[in-house]
């Protein structure tokens, strides 16, 4: 049984190091479309430094705590031999949240081509999806219930209106200046 939290203390490491890496590298996204709003030569200046960080971030740190968290946590599961409903319900999340790191990686492919496909604006509310992802995952991990589960989606739902409202209160704050 010792060995169970040794691979969910490594596990809880990786998720920690990937969730770092995926708030940062969109960040860094958003840093390299506003760097196409600058003149030259700082666009070009800015877009290689913020092209090399991405790349050390992504290749670096977020995909290989992204895969480490997929090996320590299957460990986990194989280890622990039953699978709860509510943790059925954070898998969901955790595929969700897999589908959003993909979804990123395409976003770093674009940007490392030179291709803005996004403006800054978007690229904000997408930073957000994450902490969206990591909300639902804690609450779920540490309440271990559904009906608390259907109370995180609806605080769920008005956190993101929340967030929402922030980004666009946030938008108008910089036009004006």
């Amino acid at each position: 049984m010792d060995s169970f939290f040794y691979v969910k203390a490594l596990h809880i490491i990786f998720v920690v190091t990937w969730f770092a890496g995926l708030f940062y590298i969109v960040r860094l996204f958003i840093y390299f479309a506003e760097a196409e709003e600058k003149p030259e030569p700082e666009r070009s200046i800015l877009q290689k430094q913020f092209s090399l960080m991405q790349k050390r971030l992504w290749y670096g740190i977020t995909w290989p705590s992204a895969v480490l968290t997929l090996i320590f946590g299957g460990t986990m599961l194989y280890l622990w031999g039953s699978v709860p409903s509510w943790l059925v319900w954070k898998l969901c999340f955790v595929a969700g949240l897999y589908v959003y790191h993909f979804l990123c990686h395409r976003i770093f492919k674009q940007q490392q081509q030179g291709v803005l496909k996004y403006n800054s604006t978007h690229l904000r509310i997408w930073n957000e999806v994450a902490t969206l992802f990591l909300i639902s995952i804690v609450f779920l991990v540490v309440l271990k219930s559904s009906l608390s589960m259907l109370w995180g989606i609806l605080g769920l739902i008005i956190f993101s209106a929340m967030l929402m409202l922030a980004i666009r209160i946030y938008k108008r704050l910089r036009e004006k200046s």
